[in-house]
């Protein structure tokens, strides 16, 4: 442990300890605070997550009030709410719950208690997933994760839990159990009770095996990272991956690409089914085809030779009244629409002041005349015209004036509500 400290840890840090108060976390604690004693000099502070799931979830928050105290450490502890019936499982929504909270923690590194058995636990999980080399790489020992003010360091990584429960021994600690862990229907503590001691009798030493294991899948998984970092030269600009250039590629490099796309989004890697499908259109496609592709709560988009990532789209909404606000939110285009005034531009105030001024995306069936002496034209050709983005038309804030389209953002004002020189006009504004 001290070695990671060493490797990671600047003088002065402020650390943050993830205390569950079990056997892993209660060790950690009291190693750090060894450290920071005779060693390295860091600020240190606790979190618990109180996560109410047990009938001695408040006990497990006392006891780690009283640890900390007891070594005037300070804690903070944190309460989330889980549904038994969350969709995504108790498991992961916990996790989730977790992860929400550590990611606003105020400090430069948060350190949890994993360890070696951890990590060939995680390294089996994900390959009975069938995840590629990213994801058998299992954890790593320093990890920066999207959003977060802390990188996530885990220390104890190359120590075995034999070696954390003879420490715990050595130094007479005390911790408590939950009871959670010993329930097999949870696919870990199922591989934990009754497969990897089942291993171990037939492959000695098979959790240092399966670490080293995921430490050469790091390696590989950091080879395609730097190998599309040299395919994204070429092939990414902003948020469009060039489809030419990813058709110049080999299929399994090409993947590679978009995979690391799709990271670089921050988004959830999808499986390999549906990645593959997703690479499939996008290079078979032709140019002036529309191809969408849903990968969880994104999907990509094939558009003018390019392909992009955009949310799927959300239930449609009602518009919203404006009445003279200065600023309105609508959800549905997830933005901030400003109405500033001004003379002699954007739409007369004298036809929206008395009318009923509606704020919202599109509903179907739209017309907007742009020019003079012009058609009133169906906004679904304007959008095409202007080069709207598929996945942005249906986001795209709209203003009506008394039923009538009045403006449409990126395409402009009917013509007859324009303010003419000299006239108080009202001009919106998109704010992301």
């Amino acid at each position: 442990m001290a070695d990671s400290l060493a490797r990671h840890v600047p003088p002065h840090a402020r650390l943050v300890l993830g205390l569950s108060g079990g056997l892993d976390s209660v060790v950690l604690l009291h190693a750090l605070l060894a450290q920071r004693r005779d060693q390295l000099p860091f600020t240190l502070q606790a979190v618990h997550v109180h996560h109410g799931l047990s009938a001695h979830a408040d006990d497990w928050a006392a006891f780690c009030t009283q640890l900390c105290a007891s070594h005037a450490l300070e804690l903070n502890i944190h309460h989330v709410e889980i549904a038994l019936d969350d969709a995504a499982g108790i498991e992961a929504a916990a996790r989730r719950e977790r992860q929400r909270v550590f990611a606003g923690l105020d400090a430069d590194f948060l350190l949890t208690a994993h360890h070696q058995n951890d990590q060939a636990e995680t390294l089996l999980l994900q390959l009975l997933r069938g995840a590629g080399p990213k994801g058998l790489a299992a954890m790593a020992e320093l990890q920066h994760r999207p959003g977060w003010h802390a990188a996530q360091l885990r220390p104890m990584l190359e120590v075995p839990r034999a070696g954390i429960l003879d420490y715990a021994h050595a130094h007479a600690l005390v911790w408590v159990d939950d009871e959670s862990n010993r329930d097999a229907r949870y696919r870990r503590n199922a591989l934990r009770q009754q497969v990897m001691p089942l291993l171990a009798t037939h492959f000695p030493g098979c959790d240092l095996t399966l670490a080293r294991a995921a430490a050469l899948q790091a390696d590989a998984a950091g080879l395609l990272d730097e190998l599309a970092q040299m395919d994204a030269v070429e092939a990414i600009a902003g948020d469009r991956l060039d489809c030419n250039a990813l058709a110049h590629l080999t299929f399994s490099r090409a993947r590679n690409l978009l995979r690391y796309f799709i990271e670089l989004h921050d988004q959830p890697m999808p499986s390999a089914r549906r990645l593959n499908e997703a690479l499939h259109q996008l290079l078979e496609a032709k140019d002036d085809a529309r191809v969408c592709v849903r990968l969880g709560q994104v999907a990509v988009w094939r558009f003018r030779g390019g392909a992009y990532l955009a949310p799927v789209g959300a239930t449609p909404v009602a518009p919203v009244r404006w009445q003279g606000e200065p600023v309105l939110w609508l959800p549905a285009a997830g933005a901030h629409v400003h109405f500033d005034a001004v003379i002699g531009a954007g739409l007369r105030y004298d036809a929206l002041k008395d009318g009923e001024v509606l704020l919202g995306v599109r509903q179907g069936g739209e017309r907007l005349r742009l020019h003079a002496n012009g058609p009133r034209r169906s906004l679904k050709n304007l959008l095409q015209e202007h080069a709207i983005p598929p996945w942005q038309r249906g986001r795209l804030p709209l203003l009506w004036c008394d039923g009538r389209l009045a403006w449409a953002a990126g395409i402009g004002f009917d013509v007859d509500l324009l303010a003419a020189p000299g006239d108080l006009g009202v001009l919106p504004r998109i704010e992301q």
